[in-house]
Parts: C-alpha cells; sequence; structure tokens
C-alpha cells in the first residue's frame, strides 16, 4: 500500500538560480563594480542616447564629437538603435529620440532637477520664509515639480504636479519667454491666453513684449496675475548652451512684500537659478562617456557659492 506523504515531511528545496557569480557571493564582493561585468556595447549605446535632448535633432558627427566615439562606431549604434525604434531619421540625415523615449527622457530630466534644485530650494524658503517653487516643461504644459511651503498662516500654495499658466504665472512665464516662437506660440496655444483676475494679460503682442524683457533679465514677475492680492518673482534655470526647461519662483502675498524685499527676492532667485544651472552642466560633465573605460560617473561636484 502507498504511503501517504505527510503535510509535516519535509520538503525538498527548489534550486535557485544564481544571479551573481558564486565567487561575489562567497567573498561578499560587489560583482556590479567589477569591470569583467561591464558591457561596453551596451554603455555606448546607453550614452549615445543621452546625447539627445529630446527636442533637437543630432548629426551623426555631433554624436561623435560628444562621446567620443569614432563616427563607425556610433553609425552602427545608430542604426541598431534605429532598427529597434528607439532612434529616428529625418530626411536630412539627422537623428531624433523616438516618441515613445521622449516622455521617459523628460521624466528622467525633471527628477534629476529636482534633485539638484532641493538644497536652493529649502535655502531660499528658510531665508525669506516664502514659499518656493520649481517647474519644468513636460512638452507643451509646465507642471510644478517641486515645493517648499512657508510657515506663515497666510502663504501663497503650490500644489506638485499643478499645471502652470505660460502667460500669468511667473515660472511659467519664465520658462515660455526662452522658448522659440513656433514652440512658444504652441504652449500658449495648447494652455489658452484666458483671464485670471481683471490684471492677467491677454494680448498676445504684449505677452511676447514682456517675454523680450524676461528674456533680458532672466527674471519673471506675477502681479497679481493669477491670484488678487498674491505676488510670485520667478528666474529662468539657464545652463549654458542648453535648452531652458525650468525655473523657480518665490511666492509671496502682497501684505508683505516691499521695494527693498522685492530686490531682495529678485537678486537671490537668480543667484540660485545660476547655481542651479551649474549644478546640471557639473552633473552632465560627470555623466559625460570615459574615453577609456566607457563606464559612466554618477559622482556630481556641486559648484561653490560666491561669497
Amino acid at each position: 500500500m502507498a504511503k501517504i506523504p505527510s503535510d509535516s515531511a519535509p520538503k525538498a528545496t527548489p534550486k535557485i538560480r544564481r544571479r551573481i557569480p558564486k565567487w561575489a557571493i562567497e567573498s561578499g564582493k560587489d560583482p556590479l563594480a567589477n569591470e569583467q561585468y561591464y558591457l561596453r556595447s551596451l554603455g555606448r549605446s546607453l550614452d549615445l542616447l543621452n546625447c539627445f535632448d529630446g527636442r533637437t535633432p543630432l548629426a551623426l558627427k555631433e554624436i561623435s564629437r560628444r562621446t567620443k566615439l569614432p563616427e563607425s562606431t556610433v553609425f552602427r549604434v545608430l542604426l541598431t538603435l534605429e532598427r529597434h525604434g528607439y532612434l529616428e531619421q529625418h530626411v536630412d540625415g539627422t537623428y531624433q529620440l523616438a516618441p515613445k523615449l521622449i516622455f521617459g527622457w523628460l521624466v528622467d530630466g525633471a527628477n534629476r532637477l529636482r534633485e539638484l534644485a532641493r538644497p536652493e530650494i529649502e535655502r531660499l524658503a528658510y531665508r525669506f520664509n516664502e514659499t518656493v517653487s520649481l517647474a519644468y516643461l513636460y512638452g507643451d504644459r509646465i507642471h510644478v515639480i517641486d515645493s517648499v511651503e512657508t510657515f506663515h498662516e497666510i502663504r501663497i500654495m503650490n500644489r506638485v504636479g499643478r499645471v502652470l499658466p505660460p502667460h500669468c504665472s511667473a515660472m511659467g512665464k519664465a520658462i515660455t519667454a526662452f522658448q522659440e516662437r513656433r514652440d512658444a506660440d504652441q504652449i500658449l496655444e495648447i494652455y489658452g491666453i484666458s483671464r485670471r483676475t481683471e490684471k492677467t494679460m491677454v494680448d498676445r503682442n504684449a505677452i511676447f513684449g514682456e517675454f523680450e524683457e524676461i528674456r533680458r533679465t532672466g527674471v519673471s514677475y506675477d502681479r497679481e496675475e493669477s491670484i488678487l492680492g498674491g505676488c510670485c518673482i520667478g528666474a529662468a534655470i539657464r545652463p549654458k548652451d542648453q535648452r531652458v526647461m525650468a525655473a523657480l519662483s518665490v511666492s509671496t502675498p502682497l501684505i508683505r512684500m516691499t521695494p527693498r524685499r522685492e530686490e531682495e527676492i529678485k537678486e537671490a532667485a537668480l543667484e540660485s537659478a545660476s547655481l542651479i544651472a551649474r549644478c546640471i552642466l557639473a552633473a552632465a560633465a560627470s555623466e559625460a562617456p570615459s574615453p577609456e573605460s566607457g563606464a559612466v560617473s554618477r559622482r556630481v561636484p556641486r559648484p561653490a557659492r560666491k561669497a
């Protein structure tokens, strides 16, 4: 008569498929730090994709210059990425990220910016005890991606995820002002030029006239244009030779604003925006591919604040 196995009988231990080498488990060493496991060909492909900003098409020669790779190597990588749907080639021979990568690139860029900018956002908020926010351009819409609120009972609030009007919010103006005219028109068209208060500017020519002044100074204002009783001073974050994708702002009720305080906030906002821009460039430089190993460095030096 066959024996019926008891529930309490020991069960055979299933075989575990090892995901890292046995020597690494026994020695306690991290196999990810070992160069022999680094796939150089995959690393080159990722370095190449990181050359794109989601908007500007790039030619083979420019990609070769940025990655410090031979044009023959770059051509093979481009062809492979295009065949798998990660890049698209235009009729003029330039390449651009495929649509399925663009949104991911924007999210990644926003996340990296938020991490780099957070110390400055907090510093501004603590210095003036007012709400300080950070915004980012996602395609045709400008979203708040970070905000540190003041402890005052009467305060201006900024919800993360909020879509900002490009014509009557300080950060919306600061970002839209630095876009090419075609892109700025599209951003305004998508959101719409609607009146939020009696002080909201709705004349397109006047709006672009203000954009011109913002490009000259780097600073923008919302004086009761989006909410009565509120004042907001914004500054565009402008990394050299890169498209303007972000801005920060300091928001305060008008009852706490004076001409002297406004000037102090403006200068501080411009200084913080400039420092964040330098951090972005430093981060990009630290992530540049190494010609020797093809590895990517993740250490991001933070530029020193001016005395």
